[in-house]
């Protein structure tokens, strides 16, 4: 027995768990450029990639496939990563982004934007992921104060219910505001709260990267910071931890992180509460082995919903939102009724 053990430690270590990870990723990526309503063939890919393919594969390659792929895989870390640390300051493990109304007060933010602004062409897919960073952030925010008591500081579960219900009037403004304008606008909308991955050109992959290169490493070097969070406030004080000022500054961060994503993927859920789960399932639960586990699981597990979406149905294709629900829902019922050990 003790070799089998150390076998399976050594499988569960979180070098071997990233390499299967990356080679899944890998593969999930070379399907997903093959694949689609012009396909091209896989022996043509890697030609295509280092220029020497035709006029057509090369447009499909570079113009189409290529930027929401990587939109794709950069958003699903986004969103893993801010489900990691609003589970790791929360002390909750139904805690997602998505869930708790963050994504919902940054979609308001996005709409509003894109209803009522003067829209240039050069500036508003920079400023997308900035406008949906400050709804969000007021939503966060309000949600804070309402989870807050004197004396004690966030409660945990207060903060994921009124996440919640802010999600449902959040989602209801939404409803009134694409009520009131026209079609062309409605359907944008629309595409957005389905979580079809919409923003699928090269800029988009431009204004999201600087979020992530900011902030994935601020939030792993603060994972250790995280573990003592979530033993309690008394033990992170004990330890050293200054609470509220952390607990602000990781909150600011899955903010920015899901919204960032969510600004030009749509409304996404599930991701930020099943990749963080999976990847503890993986690793064990501190979180400086985990999180970079979640960051990716999730990346691979969007690019596998979008892939799986477009692919499927009309020439539209199926909302990688709609996808992921459809795994993420049950997953979350289990989630929620599974019994403590």
């Amino acid at each position: 027995m003790k070799p089998v053990s150390k076998k399976l430690s050594l499988l569960q270590k979180p070098q071997w768990v990233a390499m299967l990870l990356i080679l899944l990723i890998l593969a999930t990526f070379v399907v997903g450029l093959g694949l689609g309503s012009s396909t091209v063939s896989f022996d043509r890919i890697l030609p295509t990639l280092f220029g020497q393919g035709t006029f057509k594969d090369e447009f499909v390659l570079f113009s189409i496939r290529l930027p929401r792929i990587l939109i794709t895989l950069l958003a699903g870390m986004a969103l893993a990563l801010s489900g990691s640390i609003l589970q790791g300051i929360t002390r909750n493990e139904l805690a997602d982004p998505g869930i708790v109304g963050i994504n919902s007060g940054a979609g308001v933010g996005v709409a509003i934007f894109f209803l009522f602004a003067p829209l240039e062409v050069g500036t508003f897919v920079y400023l997308l992921p900035v406008v949906a960073f400050a709804s969000a952030l007021l939503t966060a925010t309000l949600i804070y104060l309402f989870a807050y008591k004197r004396g004690e500081g966030v409660q945990p579960l207060k903060m994921i219910l009124t996440g919640v219900g802010f999600s449902t009037a959040l989602s209801g403004i939404m409803i009134v505001l694409i009520s009131s304008v026209d079609r062309v606008k409605v359907d944008f909308i629309s595409t957005w709260l389905a979580g079809n991955i919409w923003g699928t050109d090269w800029p988009f992959v431009l204004a999201l990267l600087p979020w992530l290169v900011v902030l994935v490493p601020y939030a792993l070097f603060k994972s250790k910071a995280l573990n003592l969070l979530s033993l309690g406030e008394s033990s992170a004080v004990g330890a050293g931890v200054t609470v509220q000022k952390d607990r602000i500054l990781l909150l600011l961060a899955a903010v920015a992180l899901a919204a960032s994503a969510v600004s030009v993927t749509g409304g996404i859920a599930f991701i930020g509460l099943m990749a963080p789960h999976i990847a503890r399932g993986l690793v064990g639960p501190a979180h400086q082995r985990f999180m970079p586990i979640s960051v990716l699981v999730g990346g691979w597990l969007l690019l596998l919903a979008d892939t799986i979406g477009r692919n499927l149905g009309d020439s539209d294709g199926i909302a990688a939102g709609i996808v992921v629900a459809f795994i993420g829902a049950p997953y979350f019922l289990y989630l929620l009724l599974k019994k403590p050990s």
